[in-house]
């Protein structure tokens, strides 16, 4: 039976006894030829969900995916469980592309991957057209829509695989997809019929945290340093700029780091993320051109420097941290300058009116996310539609921000924009409301107004954290043309009238906190004896000389869950390692007998 099979692939080459969430259904689905729509988190399983049904049904299956740079990685994985998988991409020469070739035609090959561009050469598709194909998986699917995070031009012509390979089952998967999103998918791709599986977008690992920036480079490294020391991380930057400066300045404070960014030339590029995906302790800071499709499953935090652009977006990119389900960190440095300069691109863009007001839109539900004086996870899954309740391992659930009603204040500040006359930007505002008798506001004689000096009990970092909230309340915008002055919006008036009422988040300054006694403390160590922590030391230290004699990542030799299994198994036999999470028989086979010698000593 299809079923039974596909249960014995997943026990027998990827060394788990049984499928999680939506996994068995959707494997299920695929094997009897219907297509589907799948979002699952990342670090949930997409991949085998498309992998099984590949192997148990005939012919091969055909990924699409959009990273040339990680088909490598992609394939050495599958190899390493014997898995007969290849790929064909721009990288490779005439003679190894048509051994590809020839390998497909007799039949050897379960998998084979291609990005978008290659598929879609006339060459390629008639090849394919040639083959038995058992499906075809679109990966990272929201690239096919002008509304998602990571738009691929490219990824719409892929609806040709509809018309040509009528009869092949179809799934696009991704990581994330808000409604627009989603059914901006179905529409591209022509997946009308097919069935939709959406899991859980909760990664109930990953702790939120969300800061005041006041200097966010050294609020950045008191956090790796306090919380981090020696862990694989990721930053995000908004500028290549930013990003070559900020590995600079983790480099010199004593944080091994590389950037990424569209800018570097691709060999550096490819350098720098093959170390990331070999090492464990380094820091990639880069901008939205990183990430997508890093398997790397011992990320430990993922930092944001700037604001990005969607709660979609920072899903997706939070969600490359922790991916082995241990604990691990989405931190955020946030201030006014973020919500001015995502606004003024949006602004200043050459995009029609629909796409600024639908960013804009999603510019909005992120500041909301930022602001939100209630649970983070709760107000992120509610974006997915998807209802929860308070997690307890978020930075407002674990110290709750204190509200305040704002409306005086709020009126304070929207009468000085208006008696400065909407010409002036957010720091010559809040001299005017804290009395500060600067030559600007000597010069245009705003000393003389109604409301100099009425907000001077107030320091500047609290005024302008009003200034932000009452941006993200569409109370006032800014106006990029005429020096970001700040302007009202209709919905000041009723504020300034005191008709309407608004709570704010009170100002905090930023804590200086070290988890001591968190679980995010030594991953790897937790809950460990001393003889335990001992032998997974040494498995650690004989996989990076594995993946070392194998050029390969370090995860794909054995993920540090399977090794912390077999440290406290302490296996003396085969038969013992047999079943442990992770282990399949191509594994056993080839890596069981160096496994018992590494234990053997610990043990006798």
């Amino acid at each position: 039976m299809p079923q039974e099979k596909a249960l014995s692939v997943l026990q027998n080459t990827f060394g788990y006894t049984q499928f999680r969430g939506h996994q068995g259904d959707i494997v299920q689905h695929l094997i009897e030829g219907h297509d589907a729509l799948v979002l699952m988190p990342t670090g949930a399983g997409k991949s085998l969900c498309y992998q099984i049904p590949a192997m148990v049904r005939s012919g091969v299956g055909v990924v699409i995916s959009p990273l040339i740079a990680l088909m490598q990685d992609q394939v050495d994985a599958l190899t390493e469980l014997g898995v007969r998988a290849a790929f064909l991409n721009s990288t490779q020469d005439y003679e190894t592309s048509r051994s590809i070739e020839q390998d497909l035609h007799s039949g050897t090959i379960d998998l084979l991957y291609v990005a978008p561009e290659r598929l879609l050469m006339p060459r390629t598709l008639s090849l394919l057209q040639s083959l038995d194909i058992s499906l075809f998986a679109i990966d990272e699917a929201h690239c096919v829509s002008q509304w998602g995070h990571d738009f691929r031009p490219e990824y719409i012509k892929l609806s040709v695989l509809h018309q040509l390979f009528p009869r092949t089952p179809r799934v696009a998967l991704t990581a994330t997809a808000d409604a627009q999103t989603r059914a901006e998918i179905t529409l591209r791709l022509q997946l009308e019929e097919a069935r939709e599986f959406v899991s859980s977008f909760d990664r109930p690992n990953i702790r939120y945290t969300i800061v005041e920036k006041n200097n966010g480079r050294a609020q950045l490294l008191n956090f790796i340093k306090n919380e981090h020391a020696g862990s694989a991380g990721i930053v995000y930057c908004l500028s290549r700029k930013k990003v070559e400066e900020t590995a600079d300045f983790l480099n010199k404070n004593g944080i091994n780091a590389l950037p990424y960014h569209a800018g570097l030339d691709i060999e550096t590029r490819a350098a720098n993320q093959a170390r990331f995906l070999r090492e464990d302790n380094l820091v990639m800071t880069a901008t939205i051109a990183f990430g997508m499709g890093i398997d790397k499953p011992n990320v430990r935090f993922v930092a944001h420097l700037d604001l990005p652009k969607s709660v979609e977006g920072y899903y997706q990119e939070t969600g490359r941290a922790g991916r082995d389900g241990a604990p691990a960190d989405a931190w955020m440095a946030y201030g006014l300058q973020d919500v001015v300069q995502q606004r003024r691109m949006i602004a200043e863009s050459e995009a029609n009116d629909e796409f600024k007001h639908t960013q804009f839109t999603k510019l909005d539900a992120m500041i909301g996310l930022c602001e939100t004086i209630d649970c983070r996870r709760v107000h992120l899954l509610n974006y997915f539609d998807q209802a929860s309740s308070a997690c307890g391992n978020c930075d407002t659930c674990l110290h709750p921000p204190k509200a305040m009603d704002g409306t005086q204040l709020l009126q304070k500040l929207l009468s000085t924009v208006y008696r400065v006359k909407q010409r002036f930007a957010t720091g010559h505002v809040i001299d005017v409301l804290r009395g500060i008798d600067s030559e600007r506001v000597q010069q245009f004689r705003h000393d003389n107004l109604s409301t100099f000096g009425i907000g001077k009990e107030i320091s500047e970092a609290e005024w302008r954290a009003v200034v932000r909230q009452a941006i993200a309340h569409n109370l006032l915008t800014v106006d990029f043309e005429h020096y970001n002055a700040l302007l009202l919006t209709e919905l000041a008036r009723p504020v300034l009238k005191g008709e309407r009422t608004i709570k704010l988040r009170l100002y905090q300054k930023p804590l200086k906190t070290k988890r001591s006694s968190s679980p995010y403390g030594n991953i790897q160590d937790a809950n460990l004896s001393d003889l335990e922590k001992a032998i997974f030391a040494a498995l650690r230290s004989w996989r990076f000389k594995t993946a070392q004699a194998h050029n390969v990542p370090a995860y794909v030799i054995f993920h540090d869950a399977t090794l912390r299994d077999i440290a406290i198994e302490k296996p003396t036999r085969l038969s013992e390692l047999r079943g442990l999470s992770g282990l399949g028989e191509k594994k056993l086979d080839n890596y069981g007998n160096e496994i018992l010698e590494v234990v053997a000593p610990f043990i006798h």
